[in-house]
């Protein structure tokens, strides 16, 4: 199974996305987006950005746990993974964005005015 962006209504009208892997588990979550248009401008980013390792930035949480963040060519943050319980889960996350998202489909699950 083919991993998946959802697009999803924030708080404040805002909008954000998170990026599923093939077993609907969620790997990726964006920023928060003022625009619709913004938000999938982002999933395009991570689509770019994902296949590049190093746009992957390892990180430890203030409890000790890993996680890493997605960032485009200009070093802004363009996503951001759960926290994991290993660095072994970590990398597997990592490898997991890499794998899906760049022919990963995209759902809108938000109730944007047309």
């Amino acid at each position: 199974m083919a991993g998946k962006f959802v697009i999803k209504n924030a708080k404040n009208g805002q909008f954000m996305f998170n990026l599923l892997s093939g077993n609907h588990q969620v790997i990726l979550t964006s920023e928060l987006y003022k625009s619709h248009a913004s938000a999938v401008d982002g999933i395009e980013s991570v689509k770019k950005n994902a296949t590049n390792a190093e746009r992957f930035e390892r990180r430890t949480s203030s409890n000790g746990s890993p996680y890493f963040v997605l960032k485009a060519a200009n070093g802004l943050e363009i996503g951001r993974s759960e926290l994991y319980t290993s660095d072994a889960g970590m990398e597997n996350g990592i490898e997991s964005v890499m794998k899906n998202a760049p022919e990963a489909e995209v759902r809108d699950d938000s109730a944007q005015e047309a």
